[in-house]
């Protein structure tokens, strides 16, 4: 699909949409989408909007691919800031899904920031999407980026042509202009609520993290009901963290959609680098993750790795194997023995066989997702924590270190989200015993869907301390 299709499209949709454009998107915030064409600077340029590194930015065109949305605040007044991948005329392929997903992000906005590098010029692609900017009937904002000093603020003036008013020279990489940009996006804007610094209970955070092209992308879709996020056979396709408020189970939750991790943060390099980061963050910021395995693939390496980052992090965990619809018979008793194999550490965690492609056992999600959180905000009270810890060590007491038995004195539950236990003694307790009592304490607790946290706190007897 190239840009004049585009534009005619965007044409026909706007004008059977009446005033649909006039107000702020729901929830009262308004919408900017940022558009242009690949390597212009809009992911730069949003970095500097926000005030921190956000969007992934690397020297190569078309690094963004997905339609992001971040919020944004500029003189108290707050607004979402959609970052969009390259607009290019007579795109094909991956390239045509990416002007897809730039086109749907200005059918949502209430205004829309254009940006040009100035040291190149308005080229043909530019014209091309000024006109299907013309017809869309959303103001525009002209940010002639890559000013970085005077002396080319002249070259901003050329681009005056466009027909798009007023050029705003700018330096998203220095922040040069960017005060009077934001200000005159404000203008355009409908009028943006004050900022508050009220925390409201929201929807659960769910982040779907896995390795590249395990069907992450189309879960998201298939669950939304509309192409959210981009899917190609392309490996990789996802690079920032893409957040959607979807139904499950009849409720809203927020699922985070996640660039694949091929390999751990610290050997990644490029965009890849920022988005592993950025996965990594997105987990930081979730309650819950779904990890995604493809199912019809043996389990990897990575798929273990990324399962020990949820635990590491201390989240409730969901395993999801997607491309059930492929297996057959041999493949699934091959998939049984690896699951006791390599995820035997993890067989607390709910189990769900799924396809994004049909939508086969979707509706399954949110169960194991209520069952995840719940035993991760599980306290046990601490009388009935001593009554068990006592019958359990009485039963099966501690080997011997140093020809001496260390004595287990109490416990006590120091922490929820996830569990966290200390358990006080006179010696220190060998790691396969803690893996005894985390294995009891799930067997008579529950705890399905949580990592469990077990320290050991030495009391020194009294004599040493005198």
């Amino acid at each position: 699909m190239n840009i004049e299709d585009l534009a005619a499209e965007t044409h026909d949709d706007l004008a059977g949409r009446g005033s649909s454009a006039s107000g702020p998107a729901a929830g009262g915030q308004p919408v900017l989408a940022v558009v242009g064409r690949p390597n212009v600077g809009k992911s730069t340029l949003v970095n500097r909007i926000l005030g921190r590194r956000a969007a992934v930015v690397e020297d190569t065109p078309g690094v963004t691919r997905d339609r992001v949305a971040y919020d944004a605040v500029w003189n108290g007044r707050r607004f979402t800031v959609v970052d969009t991948g390259g607009w290019e005329p007579d795109a094909r392929g991956l390239a045509a899904r990416v002007a897809e997903q730039a086109r749907a992000a200005l059918d949502t906005a209430d205004g829309v920031l254009f940006v040009i590098d100035t040291t190149v010029g308005a080229t043909d692609a530019d014209e091309a999407v000024a006109r299907v900017l013309h017809r869309s009937g959303r103001p525009v904002i002209l940010a002639a980026n890559k000013v970085d000093d005077a002396r080319t603020e002249a070259d901003a003036a050329a681009l005056w042509s466009l027909g798009l008013g007023e050029p705003y020279p700018v330096s998203a990489l220095h922040g040069r202009g960017s005060g009077d940009l934001l200000d005159a996006v404000l203008a355009v804007l409908p009028e943006a609520p004050r900022e508050r610094f009220v925390e409201e209970d929201g929807p659960r955070r769910v982040a779907l993290i896995g390795r590249p092209n395990v069907g992450k992308s189309s879960l998201l879709n298939k669950i939304v009901g509309s192409e959210r996020s981009l899917v190609h056979d392309v490996a990789g396709t996802t690079r920032d963290p893409v957040d959607e408020l979807v139904t499950v189970g009849g409720e809203t939750w927020m699922f985070i959609d996640t660039a694949g991790l091929r390999r751990r943060v610290k050997e990644a390099s490029g965009a890849e680098y920022y988005s592993s980061l950025r996965t990594a963050s997105a987990l930081e910021a979730a309650e819950v993750a779904i990890v995604l395995l493809a199912a019809d693939e043996p389990i990897t390496e990575q798929d273990q790795r990324i399962i020990s980052m949820v635990t590491e992090a201390g989240r409730a965990l969901v395993l999801a194997f997607n491309k059930w619809d492929l297996l057959d018979t041999e493949r699934r008793l091959d998939l049984e023995q690896e699951i006791v194999r390599d995820l035997g550490r993890v067989a607390w965690a709910p189990r769900v066989n799924i396809s994004a492609r049909t939508g086969r056992a979707t509706d399954k999600l949110a169960p194991a997702l209520h069952t995840s959180l719940e035993s991760w905000g599980t306290r046990i009270p601490t009388g009935r924590l001593n009554a068990w810890l006592t019958e359990i060590v009485a039963a099966t007491p501690p080997p011997s270190r140093g020809g001496k038995i260390p004595r287990v004195l109490f416990a006590t539950q120091a922490g929820v989200r996830p569990p966290r236990f200390v358990v006080f003694t006179t010696g220190f307790l060998e790691s396969a015993y803690r893996r005894f009592l985390e294995r009891k304490l799930r067997e008579d607790f529950g705890f399905a869907g949580t990592p469990i946290e077990i320290s050991i706190r030495v009391r020194e007897r009294a004599d040493r301390r005198a």
